[in-house]
Protein backbone atom coordinates (compact mmCIF):
# COMPACT_ATOMS: atom_id res chain seq x y z
CA UNK A 1 0.00 0.00 0.00
CA UNK A 2 1.53 3.41 -0.84
CA UNK A 3 2.03 5.90 1.17
CA UNK A 4 0.93 9.18 0.44
CA UNK A 5 2.66 12.05 1.82
CA UNK A 6 1.73 15.91 1.67
CA UNK A 7 3.47 17.90 -0.43
CA UNK A 8 6.05 20.02 1.53
CA UNK A 9 4.82 23.85 1.73
CA UNK A 10 7.04 26.54 2.85
CA UNK A 11 5.43 29.56 5.17
CA UNK A 12 7.73 31.98 6.02
CA UNK A 13 6.73 35.35 8.29
CA UNK A 14 7.89 38.33 9.32
CA UNK A 15 7.69 39.98 13.04
CA UNK A 16 9.20 42.63 14.49
CA UNK A 17 11.36 42.84 17.77
CA UNK A 18 12.96 45.50 19.86
CA UNK A 19 15.55 45.21 22.54
CA UNK A 20 14.72 48.15 24.84
CA UNK A 21 16.77 50.73 26.48
CA UNK A 22 17.29 49.02 29.99
CA UNK A 23 18.69 45.79 28.17
CA UNK A 24 20.73 47.18 24.79
CA UNK A 25 23.90 45.86 27.28
CA UNK A 26 22.52 42.20 26.86
CA UNK A 27 22.50 42.62 22.85
CA UNK A 28 25.08 40.05 21.53
CA UNK A 29 23.07 37.57 24.45
CA UNK A 30 19.44 38.10 23.50
CA UNK A 31 20.77 37.67 19.34
CA UNK A 32 22.39 34.70 20.56
CA UNK A 33 18.95 33.41 22.26
CA UNK A 34 16.90 34.47 18.79
CA UNK A 35 19.03 32.99 16.31
CA UNK A 36 19.09 29.77 18.51
CA UNK A 37 15.43 29.99 18.70
CA UNK A 38 15.43 29.07 14.58
CA UNK A 39 14.83 32.68 13.68
CA UNK A 40 17.07 34.66 10.92
CA UNK A 41 17.46 38.43 11.72
CA UNK A 42 17.01 39.75 8.18
CA UNK A 43 17.31 43.62 9.16
CA UNK A 44 18.73 45.11 12.20
CA UNK A 45 19.47 48.60 13.33
CA UNK A 46 20.03 50.37 16.63
CA UNK A 47 18.59 54.14 17.25
CA UNK A 48 17.04 56.40 19.76
CA UNK A 49 13.35 57.44 19.61
CA UNK A 50 12.20 60.94 20.27
CA UNK A 51 9.37 60.86 22.48
CA UNK A 52 6.99 61.83 19.57
CA UNK A 53 8.26 59.37 17.50
CA UNK A 54 7.53 56.60 20.39
CA UNK A 55 3.98 58.42 20.52
CA UNK A 56 3.56 57.72 17.06
CA UNK A 57 4.99 54.00 17.21
CA UNK A 58 2.51 53.15 20.05
CA UNK A 59 -0.48 54.96 18.93
CA UNK A 60 -3.05 52.25 19.72
CA UNK A 61 -2.48 52.58 23.19
CA UNK A 62 -2.67 56.53 23.09
CA UNK A 63 -4.98 57.68 25.99
CA UNK A 64 -3.66 54.62 28.79
CA UNK A 65 -2.93 55.50 32.05
CA UNK A 66 0.66 54.16 31.52
CA UNK A 67 0.66 55.98 27.83
CA UNK A 68 3.27 58.71 29.17
CA UNK A 69 5.68 56.88 31.06
CA UNK A 70 6.10 54.45 28.25
CA UNK A 71 7.03 56.97 25.96
CA UNK A 72 9.52 58.43 28.43
CA UNK A 73 11.06 54.88 28.91
CA UNK A 74 11.44 53.86 25.27
CA UNK A 75 13.31 57.17 24.56
CA UNK A 76 15.18 57.11 27.44
CA UNK A 77 18.54 55.74 25.40
CA UNK A 78 18.85 54.01 22.10
CA UNK A 79 17.40 50.35 21.19
CA UNK A 80 18.13 47.73 18.69
CA UNK A 81 15.44 46.61 16.28
CA UNK A 82 15.29 43.32 14.44
CA UNK A 83 13.18 41.96 11.59
CA UNK A 84 13.06 38.40 12.65
CA UNK A 85 11.64 35.94 10.13
CA UNK A 86 10.77 31.99 10.26
CA UNK A 87 7.36 29.57 10.09
CA UNK A 88 4.78 31.31 12.25
CA UNK A 89 7.39 34.10 13.50
CA UNK A 90 4.41 36.01 15.32
CA UNK A 91 3.28 33.67 17.39
CA UNK A 92 6.44 31.94 17.78
CA UNK A 93 8.18 35.20 19.12
CA UNK A 94 5.96 36.18 21.60
CA UNK A 95 6.03 32.56 22.82
CA UNK A 96 9.48 32.99 23.40
CA UNK A 97 9.00 36.93 25.06
CA UNK A 98 6.30 35.27 27.72
CA UNK A 99 3.31 37.59 29.22
CA UNK A 100 4.11 41.18 28.91
CA UNK A 101 4.30 42.23 32.70
CA UNK A 102 7.73 40.62 33.84
CA UNK A 103 6.35 39.83 37.14
CA UNK A 104 3.58 37.88 36.26
CA UNK A 105 5.98 36.28 33.42
CA UNK A 106 8.40 35.20 35.96
CA UNK A 107 6.00 33.50 38.17
CA UNK A 108 3.89 31.45 35.23
CA UNK A 109 7.16 31.57 32.60
CA UNK A 110 10.09 31.42 33.98
CA UNK A 111 12.39 30.79 30.91
CA UNK A 112 10.80 33.56 28.90
CA UNK A 113 13.34 36.33 27.99
CA UNK A 114 10.66 39.11 29.72
CA UNK A 115 10.89 36.76 32.69
CA UNK A 116 14.74 36.76 32.56
CA UNK A 117 15.37 40.19 31.62
CA UNK A 118 12.49 42.48 32.29
CA UNK A 119 11.46 44.44 35.16
CA UNK A 120 8.34 44.89 35.93
CA UNK A 121 5.38 45.57 33.51
CA UNK A 122 6.54 48.88 32.16
CA UNK A 123 10.18 47.59 31.78
CA UNK A 124 9.49 44.52 30.48
CA UNK A 125 13.11 44.78 28.15
CA UNK A 126 11.74 43.48 24.94
CA UNK A 127 8.59 44.08 22.68
CA UNK A 128 6.80 41.98 19.60
CA UNK A 129 4.34 42.27 17.23
CA UNK A 130 0.96 41.44 17.94
CA UNK A 131 -0.04 39.99 14.78
CA UNK A 132 1.27 39.87 10.60
CA UNK A 133 -0.71 43.29 9.97
CA UNK A 134 1.17 44.98 13.21
CA UNK A 135 4.29 43.18 11.99
CA UNK A 136 4.09 45.27 8.75
CA UNK A 137 3.32 48.25 10.08
CA UNK A 138 5.93 48.46 12.58
CA UNK A 139 8.54 47.12 10.49
CA UNK A 140 8.13 50.09 8.03
CA UNK A 141 7.74 52.50 10.75
CA UNK A 142 11.27 51.36 12.27
CA UNK A 143 13.10 50.30 8.56
CA UNK A 144 11.11 53.25 6.24
CA UNK A 145 13.94 52.29 3.46
CA UNK A 146 13.28 48.72 3.31
CA UNK A 147 10.20 47.45 0.57
CA UNK A 148 8.59 44.51 1.92
CA UNK A 149 7.51 42.29 -0.38
CA UNK A 150 4.78 39.54 -0.54
CA UNK A 151 6.34 36.01 0.58
CA UNK A 152 5.26 33.35 -1.48
CA UNK A 153 3.47 30.61 0.06
CA UNK A 154 1.43 27.13 -0.59
CA UNK A 155 1.31 26.92 -4.47
CA UNK A 156 3.09 30.54 -5.47
CA UNK A 157 6.43 28.68 -3.19
CA UNK A 158 6.11 25.70 -4.64
CA UNK A 159 5.63 26.94 -8.22
CA UNK A 160 8.51 29.56 -7.34
CA UNK A 161 10.73 26.74 -6.72
CA UNK A 162 9.89 24.76 -9.36
CA UNK A 163 10.84 27.77 -11.91
CA UNK A 164 13.80 29.54 -10.07
CA UNK A 165 15.56 26.96 -7.70
CA UNK A 166 15.39 23.38 -8.95
CA UNK A 167 16.27 23.91 -12.45
CA UNK A 168 19.98 25.44 -10.90
CA UNK A 169 20.08 23.03 -8.13
CA UNK A 170 19.85 19.83 -9.98
CA UNK A 171 22.21 21.42 -12.36
CA UNK A 172 24.90 21.99 -9.76
CA UNK A 173 24.10 18.63 -7.99
CA UNK A 174 24.76 16.45 -11.56
CA UNK A 175 28.23 18.72 -11.80
CA UNK A 176 29.27 17.79 -8.29
CA UNK A 177 28.36 14.16 -9.34
CA UNK A 178 30.92 14.36 -11.93
CA UNK A 179 33.27 16.15 -10.62
CA UNK A 180 33.77 14.29 -6.79
CA UNK A 181 35.51 17.59 -5.20
CA UNK A 182 37.36 16.68 -2.00
CA UNK A 183 35.01 19.60 0.00
CA UNK A 184 31.61 18.80 -1.74
CA UNK A 185 29.88 21.67 0.62
CA UNK A 186 32.09 24.43 -0.98
CA UNK A 187 32.49 23.15 -4.27
CA UNK A 188 28.70 23.39 -4.89
CA UNK A 189 28.68 26.99 -2.79
CA UNK A 190 30.77 27.79 -5.18
CA UNK A 191 29.27 26.46 -8.20
CA UNK A 192 26.19 28.22 -7.13
CA UNK A 193 27.46 31.94 -6.93
CA UNK A 194 28.78 30.91 -10.43
CA UNK A 195 25.92 29.63 -12.16
CA UNK A 196 23.39 31.93 -10.39
CA UNK A 197 20.31 32.67 -12.80
CA UNK A 198 20.24 35.95 -10.99
CA UNK A 199 23.61 37.38 -11.12
CA UNK A 200 23.95 40.64 -12.80
CA UNK A 201 26.03 40.91 -15.92
CA UNK A 202 27.74 43.49 -17.55
CA UNK A 203 27.07 43.89 -20.49
CA UNK A 204 30.20 43.78 -23.39
CA UNK A 205 31.36 46.73 -25.12
CA UNK A 206 33.23 46.45 -28.10
CA UNK A 207 35.93 48.92 -28.64
CA UNK A 208 37.26 50.44 -31.68
CA UNK A 209 40.47 48.08 -31.68
CA UNK A 210 38.06 45.84 -31.28
CA UNK A 211 35.76 46.19 -33.96
CA UNK A 212 39.05 46.39 -36.49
Amino acid sequence: MQLLMPEPQIFVERTLALIKPDVVDKEEEIEDLILRSGFLITQKRKLHLSPEQCSNFYADQYGKAFFPNLTAYMSSGPLVAMVLARRHAVSYWKELLGPSNSIRARRTHPHSLRAIYGTDELRNALHGSLSISSAEREIRFMFPEVILEPIPVGQRARDYLNLYVKPTLLAGLTALCKEKPADPMTWLADWLIEHNPNKPRLQHQITEEEHH
